[in-house]
């Protein structure tokens, strides 16, 4: 009987881990503030409690060799500099359609504006570098890709479910979060506010 009950347990987290992954948009009250958003997703808005209790940032996070970054380290946030942080993995379908508007927003914006992309996904059991890479490579990522198998950053920023958006402003507090698919007409106005 205890086997039935921790399989149905061990069941259960995972459907709610990759409800994560899709991002409904649902975060703990303490943490962010819902605003309006489309149906399918909504707005999350860092308060005041959110940012000073972020976590251990500013953090260093390994760099990879990719198409538009290097090998060696990045800081996040980027020092006195807004930073938008997107936290991804390569096996995250809501990842891959979030890259588009990532993609138009660095073009606008990347001269003014850091951009940075992290996953936490531990190389082996089939996934290596060179497919992280490969990923960015066709997803056409051209801005600084790092890699955090540790998950600092994503308890740092109190990530909970991929792909997960972070905008900072210059003195490097979190001006706005988001779970889940965001609609670059949200994250460019996110973009604009720190600008």
């Amino acid at each position: 009987m205890r086997r039935r009950a921790l399989l149905s347990l061990l069941a259960g987290a995972g459907v709610a881990g990759f409800a994560g992954c899709l991002g409904d948009g649902t975060a703990s009250p303490e943490t962010t503030e819902a605003t309006a958003g489309a149906a399918d997703e909504s707005t999350e808005t860092a308060s005041a409690t959110a940012s000073s209790e972020a976590g251990d940032l500013p953090l260093v996070v390994d760099t990879v060799d990719a198409r538009g970054s290097s090998a060696g380290e990045v800081r996040i946030p980027a020092e006195g500099t807004p930073t938008v942080l997107d936290l991804f993995a390569t096996w995250c379908a809501p990842c891959v359609a979030q890259m588009e508007s990532l993609r138009a927003l660095h073009d606008e914006f990347g001269d003014d504006v850091a951009f940075v992309s992290v996953t936490n996904e531990r190389l082996g059991g089939g996934l290596t570098m060179d497919d992280i890479r490969d990923w960015w490579a066709e997803h056409d990522g051209n801005w600084t890709v790092g890699h955090d198998p540790d998950s600092d950053l994503m308890r740092a920023v109190r990530a909970n479910g991929l792909p997960y958006l972070v905008v900072f402003d210059a003195d490097g507090s979190i001006a706005w979060t988001h779970r889940g698919l965001a609609s670059e007409e949200n994250l460019r106005a996110a973009v604009e506010d720190v600008a």
